[in-house]
């Protein structure tokens, strides 16, 4: 068997070596050897590198949309409230829609759309926005109109970013009205239904640049008279609270009759981080509510003061605002003394009270409690309010934030574009979103801290990745993006979409997914800790790295690199990994020596490294990358923008393959097809992203096609 074996390994490698030409491209590697430089990489130079350009290109997002803001606040200013103004404007569900007489319909006129490849091919109108409006939205109401009369002042800054930052993607406000002032206008689809349900008012980016981190108790009524239609409208209210919270809040719920449950014993006493794991717990649990017994308001506040009093005190929580949201279909006993006790006269907590039914009997003591602390009383009576009232705590909450004219910037976590547009699946696209909240400047209104709307612009992460490009890490190499609650941004092991028949869908949790799970040889949370509080290091670790999607499996040594991305919750990490990956080969070519060799036949590029950018200018968009290299090299295009290190390298690896191409071609005008069947390609990659290959059989041979 061993004698077998040896000749079979020796026959093997024999064919291998000599098809492949592995000795000559050694050979021809050496005869270059004296005109090669090796250099050392420096891991946190580069990682504080890409940072501050990273940093400079969310900064000039950030202006953009600081300029929005102003202009939003401008126009309001200057601008008269109307109830009777008539205005038609471009209804992003109307446009381009036609009545039987062949007359273009009201809100709807002509709009002309055309693809564009900057926005994934969409039919865009790059001139001007349009409105879009949920269908429990009356498109002509006063409030509407004169809000989108006012926000038309912000299409000339829109076009305007737009050609400042050609790598800026959507831009829009959404108001506090209801309706979405969308840049490029778009045509909008409803569901099947024909729902429009996009009320931009629920989105994560709206919610978290209106408010501040908060603290939050839910306290539900779960006596007796809760049963049926009551208990029904209660339930739908908790969980549209629940929707309006994030990574940034902390929240519980408390269910109260006879005695007082925390309705996940396990969280009996906290505050828990309203992330998206804890919020779908909490939402079967009040799923399974039940309504029996008498109703005790009194311990249920009780519980809840003390809770948040404790996490006060000892710093914990969002530090920020606190809340408690009481229930109930009517309260009747002494409550004042809690109040007494707990919250006055600081009132550090505000009470916000939901009275659910048509009951009117109990309406004046539950708003008492609410405007005794600072709160918000709404009446439920049908499902179909929950949202419009809920919604109400936002601006409540956001009202010293608006007196004080305190422009907080917010990122949100990654999430998928295709959000936006449920009616056209996207190519599924990471993004993040930077939101700043409008306030009205009106002088006789200032007090009242009215929030008009919020200001956003999504980035597209591959952007971000775009500046760690990879040929500068070496073999193995990385770089990853996590936010300052350790969720990820961008990493090459996030996998956010699975397979469901033929269909790609986002998996549910895909937008929190910690870097322990990514990164879990960081058994002792030392990564994960310092890149949470945004420092600047290294560590390095022994990993185990897939490769073939997840056949084989190497074992390295990685050396992590990070810093923060200063102005913004981010962090970046890069990974060079020990050996091959802490060199560059830096070789010297002339162009003209170079270019000849790049023009042969059977070379290509890697078509998702950037050699040139040819996203931005229409021009150059049908250009492959090895067609924009040769343009940018013979001068025929002089504005292309390429990345000249990298079309070095390119240059070098063809020169010093470029006899491969003689070497193969001998061999396949040899081979003899009986003695030497079987084999059927050479390839070589070099590591600037060259290929080459040859095939020794014709097209139709090829057994794997």
């Amino acid at each position: 068997v061993k004698s077998w074996a040896d000749a079979f390994g020796g026959e093997l490698y024999s064919i291998v070596t000599k098809y492949s030409g592995s000795l000559l491209l050694q050979k021809k590697y050496k005869d270059v050897e004296p005109t090669l430089k090796i250099k050392e990489v420096d891991g946190l130079e580069l990682v504080k590198k890409f940072s501050e350009q990273m940093e400079s290109m969310l900064r000039r997002k950030v202006e953009a949309v600081e300029r929005l803001v102003e202009a939003a606040e401008d126009a309001d200013l200057n601008h008269e409230y109307n109830s009777s103004l008539e205005f038609d404007y471009y209804n992003s569900l109307l446009i381009n829609e036609k009545d039987e007489n062949d007359n273009y319909v009201e809100l709807g006129d002509e709009f002309i759309l055309e693809p564009n490849e900057h926005f994934n091919n969409l039919l865009v109108n790059t001139t001007y926005s349009d409105i879009q409006l949920p269908t429990n939205v009356y498109n002509k109401d006063p409030d509407i109109l004169n809000g989108v009369y006012m926000s038309e002042a912000l299409n000339p800054i829109f076009v305007d970013n737009f050609e400042r930052d050609p790598t800026l993607t959507w831009q829009y406000f959404g108001s506090s009205t209801g309706f979405f002032r969308l840049y490029p206008g778009i045509k909008w689809l409803p569901d099947e239904n024909g729902v429009i349900s996009f009320d931009c008012r629920n989105r994560g980016w709206y919610i978290q640049a209106a408010t501040s981190p908060k603290d939050i108790v839910i306290i539900v009524d779960v006596s007796g008279s809760m049963k049926g239609l009551r208990m029904t409208i209660a339930k739908h209210t908790i969980i549209t609270i629940l929707d309006t919270l994030g990574e940034n809040d902390f929240v519980n719920i408390i269910a109260y009759n006879d005695y007082v449950h925390f309705i996940e014993p396990c969280f009996k006493g906290i505050l828990v981080q309203a992330d998206r794991d804890n919020r779908e717990h909490f939402k079967q649990l009040v799923d399974e509510l039940q309504a029996k017994g008498v109703g005790t308001v009194n311990k249920a506040l009780t519980e809840s003061f003390k809770i948040l009093r404790e996490f006060r005190d000892a710093g914990q929580g969002g530090l920020c605002n606190q809340a408690i949201m009481l229930i109930t279909d009517g309260a009747v006993e002494d409550y004042e003394a809690v109040f007494e006790k707990y919250n006055w006269p600081d009132r550090k907590v505000r009470v916000f009270t939901y009275l659910i039914g048509r009951e009117v009997t109990f309406a004046p003591n539950v708003k008492w409690i609410a405007c005794n602390n600072k709160g918000y009383y709404t009446q439920i009576s049908t499902l179909a309010d929950v949202q419009e009232n809920v919604m109400e705590y936002l601006h409540v909450l956001s009202r010293p934030m608006v007196i004080n004219h305190d422009h907080d910037i917010i990122w949100t976590e990654a999430y998928m574009d295709s959000a936006l547009f449920a009616s056209q699946a996207q190519s599924l696209l990471l993004m993040t979103t930077v939101a700043m909240p409008v306030f009205s400047k009106k002088n006789e209104t200032r007090s009242h801290g009215i929030l008009l709307g919020v200001v956003g612009s999504d980035v597209p992460l591959r952007e971000l990745l775009k500046l760690a490009p990879r040929y500068k890490l070496g073999v193995h190499g990385y770089a990853f993006l996590n936010t300052n609650n350790g969720y990820i941004l961008s990493h090459p092991d996030l996998r956010p979409l699975y397979k469901e028949g033929k269909k790609l869908k986002p998996k549910p949790n895909y937008n929190s997914v910690d870097l322990s799970e990514v990164e879990w040889e960081d058994q002792e949370e030392i990564l994960r800790t310092a890149m949470i509080n945004g420092e600047t290091g290294y560590l390095s670790m022994d990993v185990k790295v897939p490769v073939d999607k997840g056949k084989r499996v190497l074992f390295l040594t990685n050396d992590y690199f990070f810093t923060d991305i200063t102005g913004t919750p981010f962090s970046l990490g890069v990974v060079l990994s020990r050996g091959h990956g802490e060199y560059i080969l830096l070789g010297n070519t002339s162009v003209e020596e170079g270019l000849h060799d790049l023009l042969q036949p059977d070379l290509s590029l890697a078509n998702e490294w950037i050699y040139c950018i040819t996203d931005i200018d229409p021009d150059h968009r049908k250009l492959s990358q090895l067609e924009a290299v040769i343009r940018f090299l013979t001068g025929e295009e002089p504005d292309l923008e390429c990345d000249e290190e990298l079309v070095q390298e390119v240059l070098f690896d063809a020169v010093v393959t470029a006899p491969m191409e003689a070497y193969w071609t001998t061999l396949a005008l040899n081979m003899s097809m009986e003695t030497e069947a079987g084999v059927e390609m050479a390839f070589l990659g070099t590591r600037a992203g060259l290929m080459r290959s040859v095939l020794y059989v014709g097209s139709e041979k090829i057994s794997n096609r």
